[in-house]
């Protein structure tokens, strides 16, 4: 059984859970798994962060390159997303020249996921740069398609981030309906969308209705206020305990991560509190 360790000069004890042992689990009611995106959070130490996160009930830290990934192991907690590739936003599955790399990188990363315990590896789609939308969905689907034997095989899905195309400039894969038609396209359930309410509220609203209308093609969901991509709670426009029972509703299993940037000097208050928001 694991003891508690020493405490951090930040008030976070360092405790090191036992194999099987679920950190903290009754403290929430269990309908939302709730992960955060470690990136938010980046001036803490992720060693102090991640039980940090356990303490709260928190399953998940991710976003998360595979050599931190024993950490999150270390207390307990899961990687719900990782990284497969140094190719960032820009360059995606939507250029032909960049999939010999991408292909690669992913095949590399899969097995190590599996191994890992990492559920899901983000990609996306790449900018337009002229490119129409037809042709995106098309380019995509071929280099997807030659990773889905692997993936199927050990269990790991990727997930296509939703962005929107003003703060993320000319992103391509910024419309729910047309990263549906990606995954109708690629054909496997080892494909699937990572769902953004901050960015798809600025691109298309009506959060709700698409949440029931395309949920069969969400792997992931991502929070985040709107304006302003900070905490998701009175301050702005959506009602988050409702978008919370509306996925709730569709019957997923996945991972919930909170991805707003928080404001003010105690960040793990703010996420706190916004998980209790969500935890529906």
């Amino acid at each position: 059984m694991a003891g508690a360790a020493a405490i951090t000069a930040t008030g976070i004890p360092m405790r090191t859970i036992a194999d099987g042992e679920k950190p903290h689990s009754g403290r929430l009611k269990g309908n939302i798994h709730h992960s955060v995106s470690q990136w938010c959070y980046g001036d803490i130490p992720l060693d102090q962060f991640v039980p940090a996160c356990a303490a709260m009930g928190i399953e998940s830290v991710e976003l998360l390159q595979e050599k931190d990934w024993p950490v999150v192991q270390k207390y307990g907690l899961k990687c719900a997303v990782g990284y497969a590739t140094d190719y960032g936003i820009p360059r995606g599955f939507n250029r032909e020249e960049n999939h010999a790399k991408l292909i690669a990188d992913y095949e590399t990363m899969i097995p190590r996921a599996a191994a890992a315990g990492v559920p899901n590896l983000i990609c996306f789609s790449g900018n337009r740069e002229g490119q129409n939308d037809n042709e995106g969905l098309i380019v995509c689907a071929k280099g997807l398609r030659k990773l889905m034997p692997l993936a199927e095989k050990h269990g790991v899905t990727i997930i296509m981030e939703l962005l929107n195309s003003y703060g993320h400039k000319d992103y391509q894969c910024d419309k729910t309906e047309w990263g549906a038609a990606l995954c109708e396209m690629v054909g496997s359930d080892r494909f699937k969308l990572l769902y953004d309410i901050y960015h798809m509220q600025i691109m298309e609203g009506n959060i709700i209705d698409t949440i029931r209308k395309y949920n069969r093609y969400i792997g992931h969901y991502h929070t985040g206020g709107v304006p302003g991509r900070n905490e998701i709670d009175d301050t702005q426009e959506l009602n988050y305990p409702a978008i919370m029972k509306a996925i709730v509703a569709t019957g997923f299993k996945g991972y919930v991560g909170q991805e707003f940037v928080p404001t003010g000097n105690d960040k793990l208050a703010s996420l706190k509190k916004c998980i209790a928001i969500c935890d529906v």
